[in-house]
């Protein structure tokens, strides 16, 4: 009888990733959209390998795709003909060449609207926002690609003013991760030019009756943009420079609005011609960003005082030829103090032409004046100052109120927290690729960026699914600390699929596989998720 011989092979939570994919057809629609290439392999797979690389979260770069497959079921995860060492360089450049080519923006539109039909996903709002993207390098683009972004120096929402870098906008469905639209912009793009027409583009693909309301911080809100979305429904927050704010926030107390059903929240509903568009302006109230804006106050008019009697010190240890230089210098050094004045005394300094003590009628030769004082507040100014803490104004040009009313606007906004901004911070994981945009041509980083979102997809949609089933099921899994939850994160999903390993038992030619380490709540969270992602733990189940 042959010996048999053993082997083993990883698989963890990558068996729910790959069942999602092959959920919401992600391997077709791209190679239904590209066509065919006569490559081993197709596009559609290499993005599939880069979304379970990055959903990995070992912080592999790209390049090292080949090693990241190397201990996985690549015929199992991926397809039967291939193996790790297929994921090369070569096969992933080429393939990142040819989304490129056809569209980085469509092909992500494809596969998204695919994939919110297939979960039936709605949303009636949706979030846009921007952030960026660091790179190193030079990166020089030929002219004649007018479809390619410049990667160059902009405004750092990272805080690296140092790097050159790309701008991702991107729409994700209310209150959810859920990325529906994602475009790769240049490195110096401004908010206030793209929002634009990134919610133009958006729409230009939607399916007719399909008109959401679009969400976003003051960026979207310029004259010339609310103008130019006359025929879309908007929510902005509009900044807190404009006049009409400002007077706002200084003449309407939290008294004089409405509490509102959420705790600690009031508003008040005013009608605005901002940009000669009929709008309705929500002035809101938090009680509890007062408190903290108050605090970060204080703490600055401190910061302000100490730094203010300082300067102050050193002043008086100088003498002034005339008062109206004195006074000049005094004013100089108080011009930029927003919440305190100076009080000061001039004191004469006399000079005499001989040494020793003058005689008492003796006149001096000529008189020098230094300044003596302290530094006080401007209650005013520190009261105007208070007075706009905790408010913000958020416009829509939806009039009608029994369409939108005031709570479901503040409740929309306030979504973009668990929205679009939660996608940023999973973009940017350190253990994600954003630490891998190493590549060395702008079109194949814009491709890089598609993948990510995708990425960002296949998890979203993960989340929503484990989410959703376990409430409609009335079961729950344990969180972190063992209590039972219907709301956990998929990272934690994965967490509990650490360990989840292949057996493979060779014997005679022939090979057997079987999954070990599977326990109890394994089962019900794979059974929960559906028969994509069943296959990939229990192929025969």
């Amino acid at each position: 009888m042959a010996q048999s011989t053993f082997t083993t092979q990883t698989i963890d939570h990558l068996g729910i990733i790959s069942g999602t994919c092959h959920k919401i057809g992600l391997v077709e629609t791209i190679d239904s959209f590209v066509g065919e290439t006569n490559r081993k392999v197709s596009v559609g797979h290499a993005v599939k390998a880069m979304v379970l690389n990055a959903l990995g979260f070992v912080g592999r770069p790209l390049y090292l795709t080949p090693e990241f497959f190397s201990n996985k079921p690549v015929d199992l995860l991926i397809h039967p003909e291939l193996q790790a060492s297929d994921f090369n360089d070569d096969s992933l450049g080429r393939a990142l060449d040819t989304l490129y080519e056809k569209g980085v923006t469509e092909v992500f539109a494809a596969v998204a609207s695919k994939a919110l039909t297939i979960f039936g996903v709605e949303h009636r709002f949706v979030h846009l926002d921007s952030t960026t993207f660091s790179l190193h390098g030079a990166y020089e683009v030929d002219g004649a690609d007018e479809n390619a972004v410049q990667v160059t120096h902009g405004y750092s929402k990272d805080g690296r003013h140092d790097l050159k870098q790309v701008v991702l906008n991107l729409i994700c469905s209310c209150r959810s991760q859920i990325p529906v639209w994602l475009k790769a912009l240049d490195g110096n793009q401004a908010d206030k030019t793209s929002f634009r027409d990134t919610i133009n583009s958006y729409l230009a693909q939607l399916r007719d009756g399909e008109t959401p309301y679009f969400i976003a911080d003051s960026a979207l809100y310029t004259a010339d943009n609310i103008k130019g979305l006359s025929n879309v429904r908007w929510i902005s927050r509009v900044p807190g420079t404009i006049k009409a704010v400002k007077e706002l926030y200084q003449t309407l107390p939290p008294e004089a609005m409405q509490p509102a059903t959420e705790d600690g929240y009031r508003y008040l509903s005013v009608e605005s011609h901002y940009g000669d568009v009929a709008q309705r302006w929500l002035i809101v109230y938090s009680q509890a960003a007062y408190q903290r804006e108050v605090a970060t106050l204080e703490k600055k008019i401190a910061k302000e005082r100490e730094s203010a009697e300082k300067s102050l010190r050193r002043l008086s240890n100088k003498e002034f030829d005339t008062q109206v230089a004195a006074r000049e210098s005094v004013s100089t050094l108080s011009a930029g103090w927003r919440y305190h004045e100076p009080q000061i005394e001039l004191t004469e300094i006399p000079h005499y032409s001989t040494r020793g003590r003058p005689d008492k009628e003796q006149p001096p030769t000529r008189i020098g004046f230094q300044v003596v004082g302290e530094v006080v507040e401007q209650p005013q100014a520190i009261e105007q100052a208070k007075n706009s803490k905790g408010k913000f104004v958020l416009a829509t040009n939806e009039l009608d109120a029994t369409s939108l009313d005031d709570e479901t606007i503040l409740s929309a906004y306030k979504g973009q927290n668990v929205s679009v901004e939660r996608g940023f911070r999973f973009l940017k994981d350190p253990l994600f690729f954003a630490s891998s945009l190493f590549l060395d041509k702008p079109q194949r980083i814009m491709a890089l960026l598609m993948v990510m979102g995708l990425s960002l997809l296949v998890y979203a949609l993960g989340e929503c699914l484990i989410r959703t089933e376990l409430k409609e099921q009335e079961q729950t899994i344990p969180d972190q600390v063992g209590k039972p939850t219907q709301r956990p994160t998929l990272r934690r999903i994965f967490q509990v699929f650490e360990g989840i390993d292949l057996l493979l038992i060779h014997q005679a030619g022939e090979t057997e596989r079987m999954v070990v380490n599977l326990k109890p709540v394994h089962h019900t969270i794979i059974d929960l998720l559906g028969p994509e992602i069943k296959r990939c733990y229990i192929p025969d189940g």
